[in-house]
């Protein structure tokens, strides 16, 4: 994080802080009216509501304007600490893709200069899509890509958890280890508080860009994605089919690890509890401050991958499903891969729990009626005894998608005899 970027991060922080004390003085006053209505009658209460009104306006007023100058302090506390060593840049970094994942919509909305936009990452950098900056970035580039899309909220330093237990090396990842297959890992950073359909479009037009100008014809695309990434994949494949990019035809393999294909049940759930607190007026400042979460965020509730999931419905008053039927990309294999804090799945806590955001039936695109996502059932792969981020970086899950990847692709097999 840049300190320029830093002293924004404080400064936003301080105005969220106001912001949500103005909610908190809102459902006071509401409190309040309750209670002076129910006592106007007695003797005194005019003169207690005169004090009571003349004290409490300044008094939030006060707090408010302690948090924006405390914004402005820890902003300009924090540029400096943003020039400190790598480790505390990366938890940054961090607070940065968290702050995007929360309201990473109305960044984007504000132009402001934490909004993260979409971009491939190498040193802990943006690398802009032109020949010669990718011949410098990745001088041994090959004709095929592994495209790694992070979660909601992470990073492409996500993609390094648990590696030192693992692998006693914190550099080993599933890049690496398919960098020793041929591939070329290619890492990207986005604002997962977007629309997921905003997210794909971005992918997509990415894609078209680095095919366009990769040092090496590209034969081969590989997409791993985690949670949130999944759903941006499916929706990039959507829109890059619908106008035919030249990046479609070389997907071979998409591998989603604990996307949330048919929800998120936590999503739904602070849906419902939200709705249910806009019903009285003294809860209905609270709903309103939750529901100032992300776009990105709402569309995880059905999982919503393209506009005309979303785009004809409140996420705030509609509790209910709009997705759409959306079929996977026909050219490529799709794999889904579910975790559950249990041995199996089929278990009553691991069925219900899932991976504790993440259930295997929303993972594995099972549903008891129409919507079902047609996973193939020898492309499924189950992580016992795990949770959501263990997807990121373990050795089961990687041999699983070694041995997939072993194996040839029919649809690919059959245009090349075409040809």
């Amino acid at each position: 994080m840049t300190p320029e970027k830093a002293q924004v991060f404080g400064q936003s922080a301080g105005r969220a802080m106001a912001g949500a004390v103005s909610y908190i003085e809102e459902a006071h006053h509401c409190v309040a009216a309750c209670l002076f209505g129910a006592t106007r009658s007695m003797p005194g209460s005019a003169p207690v509501r005169a004090a009571h009104d003349a004290i409490a306006g300044p008094a939030y007023g006060g707090v408010r304007a302690a948090f924006l100058a405390t914004g402005w302090l820890v902003g300009g506390m924090a540029s400096k600490v943003s020039a400190l060593p790598a480790t505390t840049k990366k938890r940054t970094n961090l607070a940065v893709a968290a702050l995007n994942a929360a309201v990473g919509d109305q960044l984007c909305d504000a132009n402001s200069t934490l909004a993260i936009r979409m971009a491939l990452r190498s040193g802990g950098r943006d690398v802009r899509i032109r020949r010669d900056r990718l011949e410098a970035v990745y001088p041994e580039a090959t004709p095929k890509l592994a495209v790694f899309l992070h979660g909601l909220g992470e990073t492409e330093n996500s993609w390094k958890l648990h590696a030192d237990e693992h692998y006693q090396d914190a550099t080993v990842t599933y890049g690496s280890r398919l960098a020793t297959a041929g591939y070329t890992p290619l890492y990207l950073r986005y604002n997962t508080g977007l629309h997921i359909s905003d997210n794909g479009k971005r992918l997509s037009d990415l894609l078209t860009a680095v095919v366009s100008v990769w040092p090496t014809p590209v034969e081969e695309i590989v997409i791993i994605a985690h949670s949130m990434g999944g759903l941006v994949a499916r929706s990039a494949c959507h829109y890059g089919e619908q106008t035919q990019e030249p990046w479609i035809p070389e997907v071979g393999h998409v591998f989603y690890l604990g996307a949330p294909h048919l929800g998120a049940p936590l999503e739904r759930l602070t849906s419902y509890w939200t709705w249910a607190l806009t019903k009285t007026g003294l809860t209905r400042p609270m709903a309103a401050l939750i529901n100032r979460r992300s776009a990105g965020i709402k569309d995880l509730r059905f999982g919503y991958v393209v506009d005309d999931d979303w785009s004809d419905c409140d996420p705030d008053t509609y509790l209910k499903s709009h997705r759409h039927n959306l079929p996977l990309l026909s050219t490529a294999n799709h794999y889904s891969i579910s975790a559950t804090i249990t041995t199996g799945q089929r278990h009553p806590l691991g069925s219900i729990f899932g991976d504790l955001l993440v259930p295997p039936a929303s993972a594995n695109g099972r549903h008891p009626r129409n919507r079902h996502i047609p996973f193939e059932v020898d492309h499924r792969y189950h992580l016992g005894h795990s949770h959501h981020f263990d997807l990121l970086n373990h050795p089961a899950v990687y041999d699983a998608m070694e041995a997939w990847l072993q194996k040839q692709s029919p649809a690919r097999d059959s245009d090349a005899a075409l040809h």
